[in-house]
């Protein structure tokens, strides 16, 4: 009976063991769940360790903005700058058209926005009759015609010299000199120059015909000048766009990887040829991605410009060439194959928003898949893989 009663307590000491480690296993393991469940501290989240997701954040693609190409005529950039005055400002002029070159002095800036939505033929009759803008500028400046066009030719731009009273246009007769614009403090209500360029091509003569609705049909240049109040340097603050079918583009230049004097564009000048504008957009702030390039020819400079840029290698791999612009930052410096590895650019690391293309990008080569389609995965490798994936969910990495 001893023999039999000590057996069980032998027996039932062992178990008592045996219970302590699995309650002291299970506490372990409560402990541990209770820990990973609340990891955030630690920026890791437990539930998808332990329990997995089917749900992986994928980083979002970056759109592409459609552009169209448009054939500018004009173009327009200050010369020598920075000696520029309110008595002397140089300028480059070049079209291939007709045109008409109007400089107004102190224009209203609201003004000048309402009317640069008008239609085209508001803009053009206007321009006809010698009343862009009428009463809504200071001084009227130099006016000039060209029954043809022309290359590069320098004009000098003034402010008109003092006159009588009586004599002065726009909103000039008040009784003050005409060679004292009233611009105000900043921030001022008035431009200081604004020189438009203006198609002359007649519909009526039975030559042009009716122009096409994405024809560039103006060019408007804001101007500020250096002086005594605002003292920022001379340079071109804005240039607008007008087309036939109304569409308004604020042009902008695109900045290029290097310092190339035929490649890179100084501030103080935007010369013009080509520009990409969005497809169907027409809201001004959008509309204006533009694409600058020296010269006045337009055919031969919209080919010397893809060539610039074909020259141009991707700042990254140093090795294809650059091919897509960044926005907003308008930088022009990765290839197709590197941007799909960016979020930010590479050399101002603001986030990038969209992109465009500048040129075709048949340089990349074919992925090896396209070539020769790899076979299935083993049993054994994708078992391997599967049991990679878990670990790599259980140790909180991404995919």
């Amino acid at each position: 009976m001893m023999v039999a009663m000590t057996a069980m307590l032998v027996s039932v000491a062992e178990l008592s063991n045996i219970f302590s480690v699995f309650v002291v296993l299970v506490c372990l393991c409560g402990m541990v769940l209770f820990i990973m469940r609340n990891m955030m501290v630690f920026r890791v989240h437990g539930e998808d360790m332990m329990f997995g997701s089917t749900v992986h954040p994928v980083a979002p693609r970056i759109p592409q903005v459609k552009m169209m190409k448009v054939h500018i005529p004009f173009t327009f950039k200050l010369v020598e700058s920075s000696k520029s005055s309110y008595a002397d400002v140089q300028c480059s002029v070049s079209s291939q058209v007709p045109y008409t070159l109007l400089a107004l002095w102190g224009v209203s800036i609201r003004e000048l926005h309402l009317f640069l939505w008008r239609p085209w033929s508001a803009v053009r009759e206007a321009a006809r009759r010698g009343q862009l803008l009428h009463g809504h500028y200071q001084q009227a400046g130099t006016v000039l015609h060209s029954s043809t066009g022309h290359g590069e030719r320098c004009v000098s731009l003034s402010l008109p010299r003092p006159c009588s009273p009586a004599a002065q246009g726009g909103q000039g007769g008040q009784g003050r000199p005409s060679s004292v614009l009233d611009l105000g403090t900043p921030p001022r209500l008035c431009y200081p120059l604004v020189v438009f360029l203006v198609r002359d091509d007649d519909p009526d003569d039975g030559q042009g015909g009716e122009l096409h609705p994405d024809e560039s049909v103006a060019l408007v240049n804001v101007v500020h000048i250096k002086d005594s109040v605002c003292t920022l340097p001379t340079s071109i603050l804005a240039q607008y766009l007008k087309q036939a079918n109304g569409q308004l583009s604020c042009l902008k230049q695109l900045y290029l990887a290097t310092g190339n004097a035929m490649t890179s564009y100084d501030d103080e000048t935007s010369p013009l040829d080509t520009a990409f504008c969005p497809n169907g957009l027409t809201p001004l702030g959008l509309a204006g991605h533009g694409l600058n390039a020296n010269g006045g020819n337009g055919c031969a400079n919209g080919v010397r410009a893809a060539l610039l840029c074909e020259e141009q290698l991707c700042v990254v791999c140093q090795f294809y060439p650059l091919s897509r612009a960044l926005l907003p930052c308008r930088h022009t410096c990765v290839c197709a194959g590197c941007f799909n590895r960016l979020d930010r650019c590479p050399m101002c690391r603001s986030p990038i928003k969209s992109y465009f293309c500048i040129r075709g990008e048949d340089y990349m080569p074919l992925e090896p898949g396209n070539s020769t389609k790899a076979g299935p995965p083993t049993p054994l490798a994708q078992w391997l893989q599967d049991w990679n994936d878990r670990l790599t969910d259980f140790l909180g990495f991404h995919r």
